[in-house]
C-alpha cells in the first residue's frame, strides 16, 4: 500500500508541474502575439489616435515618418507629387529637415522647387514643407504645392506692370503736350496743333480705362444670371455699325451671310451674301456685343485699304449641344504661328507700333476669351502670315444653352476649325483639317 501510495503521489505531482508548464507556455505565446514586430511599427496601428482621420481630410500632402525614416502613412497626394517612392521619402532635404525635427523636436519650414514627374521640360513644382513632431517616435511632414499660386501672383505682377506702363504712356503724353500749349499761348496755330494730340492721347486714356472696367466685370461677373435669347443678326449689325467710320475710311467692305431684320446702312461699305437662319444664343447681350465687336474691330483695324472683311454665322451639331460658329475673316497682315500662342494674353500685340496707330489696348482678345469661356463657349484663331485671319466665335445655341445655363462649369467643345462657310446652315462637327468656313483669298486691292 505504501509503494500504491508513493506512486499515486508522484503522479499527483507531474499532473501539476505539467500543468503549470502549459499555463505557463500558454501566458508565453499571448505574450509574443501582443508584442509589437518591427514590419508592425510600420502600420496605421502606431499612429495616435484620430490622427489618421486628420491626415485623410487635409488638402496638403501628409507623410508620417517613423525613426528609420520609413513611410508609416502616406496620403495619395504625397505619391501624386512624387515625394514617396519605394516606401522612402524620396527628397532628400524633406528627409534631412524630419531627421533634424526628430532630434530636437523643433518645428521647420522650407519653400522648395521640385521637377515635375513626367515631364522633360524642366518645369518645375513649387512647394512650402513643414515638419514637426509627432509623439514621441514620428515626425509628420506636411507639403502644400504654391505652383498655381506662385502663377496667379506672376500674372498679377505681369498685369499691374503693364496697366501701370500702359497708363502712364497717354499721361505723360497729355503732361508733355499741355506744357507745349502753354509755352505756345502765342502761335494759334501750334495750339490747335497739340490739342489735336491731346484729343488723341485722351481718347486713348478713355478707351484703355473701359476696356480695363470691361475686363474687370466679365471676369467677376457671371453673365448667366441676366442671360437672355440674343439674336446673332443683331450682333452682327452692333459690330458692323461700330466700325462703320473705319471701314469707310479705308474703303474696306464688310460681307456678311447675316443681317438685322432692317440691316444696317452700309452704303458702299457693305453687303449681304446669302441667307442665314433666325440663329440666337444664350447669354448677356451687352458682352456678347462687345466680344464681337472687338473681332470685327480688330478685322478693320489690320485689313489693308480696299480689302474685305467677312462676318458669317451658322448653327452646328456639338456632343454637348447645339452651337452657334460667328466666323470674323480678314484679308490682313495674318498672325505668326509664335504669336498665335499669346494674342488672347492681356496687353499682348502682335505689331505695337500698328496697335499704337489705331490706338489699341491689347486687352480686345482677352475680354472676347474670357466673354467666351463664361458663356460655356470658346474662340479659335487660323491665320496665316500674308494671307489674313479668321477668329471663329463658339457660343451654346439658345435652346441648348437655356438648359444648363446654371451649371457651375461651363463644357469644354471641340477644337479646330479655320472658319465658316459663308452660306449659313446646320452641319455635323467636322475635323479640324477641314475648312468649315471659306477663308477669303490673299489680301488684294478692290477696284
Amino acid at each position: 500500500m505504501d509503494v500504491n501510495a508513493a506512486v499515486a503521489a508522484v503522479a499527483a505531482i507531474a499532473g501539476v508541474l505539467t500543468g503549470v508548464i502549459a499555463m505557463l507556455a500558454f501566458r508565453w505565446s499571448e505574450r509574443e502575439q501582443n508584442r509589437p514586430t518591427r514590419s508592425s511599427l510600420h502600420t496605421d496601428a502606431v499612429l495616435p489616435p484620430g490622427v489618421d482621420t486628420v491626415l485623410s481630410v487635409l488638402r496638403s500632402s501628409a507623410v508620417v515618418l517613423d525613426e528609420a525614416d520609413a513611410v508609416v502613412k502616406a496620403s495619395s497626394a504625397a505619391y501624386a507629387l512624387g515625394l514617396v517612392r519605394g516606401g522612402k521619402l524620396a527628397v532628400e532635404p524633406m528627409l534631412q529637415m524630419a531627421r533634424d525635427t526628430r532630434r530636437d523636436g523643433e518645428i521647420r519650414q522650407v519653400e522648395l522647387d521640385l521637377p515635375r514627374r513626367g515631364t522633360g521640360r524642366g518645369e518645375a513644382l513649387a512647394v512650402s514643407a513643414r515638419v514637426a513632431p509627432l509623439g514621441s517616435r514620428l515626425v509628420l511632414l506636411l507639403v502644400e504645392d504654391l505652383t498655381e499660386a506662385r502663377r496667379i501672383e506672376a500674372v498679377r505682377r505681369d498685369f499691374v506692370a503693364n496697366v501701370s506702363h500702359e497708363l502712364k504712356t497717354p499721361v505723360g503724353a497729355l503732361s508733355l503736350l499741355s506744357e507745349a500749349v502753354m509755352d505756345a499761348s502765342d502761335d494759334p496755330e501750334a495750339v490747335e496743333r497739340f490739342a489735336g494730340r491731346m484729343q488723341i492721347e485722351a481718347t486713348r486714356l478713355t478707351s484703355l480705362v473701359q476696356e480695363l472696367i470691361d475686363l474687370s466685370r466679365v471676369q467677376n461677373d457671371d453673365p448667366l444670371e441676366d442671360a437672355e435669347p440674343v439674336r446673332v443678326d443683331e450682333l452682327v449689325a452692333e459690330a458692323v455699325d461700330r466700325c462703320r467710320h473705319q471701314a469707310g475710311a479705308k474703303q474696306i467692305t464688310m460681307a456678311s451671310n447675316v443681317w438685322a431684320p432692317e440691316g444696317p446702312d452700309q452704303g458702299g461699305g457693305g453687303r449681304r451674301e446669302g441667307g442665314a437662319a433666325d440663329l440666337r444664343v444664350w447669354g448677356n447681350r451687352g458682352q456678347l456685343a462687345a466680344a464681337l465687336g472687338n473681332l470685327v474691330e480688330n478685322a478693320v483695324n489690320y485689313s489693308p485699304a480696299r480689302t474685305r472683311v467677312g462676318i458669317a454665322a451658322r448653327s452646328v451639331t456639338a456632343p454637348g449641344g447645339d452651337q452657334i460658329e460667328i466666323a470674323v475673316t480678314d484679308q490682313g497682315i495674318g498672325i505668326s504661328d509664335k504669336d498665335k500662342e499669346r494674342i488672347f494674353e492681356r496687353f499682348y500685340r502682335v505689331d505695337p507700333a500698328r496697335s499704337r496707330a489705331t490706338g489699341g489696348t491689347g486687352l480686345g482678345l482677352a475680354i472676347v476669351k474670357h466673354v467666351a469661356a463664361s458663356h460655356g463657349g470658346e474662340v479659335t484663331v487660323w491665320s496665316a502670315e500674308g494671307q489674313g485671319s479668321t477668329f471663329t466665335l463658339r457660343l451654346p445655341e439658345a435652346g441648348a444653352a437655356r438648359d444648363r445655363a446654371h451649371q457651375q462649369s461651363a463644357r469644354e467643345t471641340r477644337a479646330g476649325g479655320a472658319g465658316l462657310d459663308v452660306e449659313a446652315g446646320r452641319s455635323t462637327p467636322h475635323s479640324p483639317e477641314s475648312n468649315a468656313y471659306e477663308t477669303l483669298p490673299a489680301p488684294e486691292v478692290l477696284p
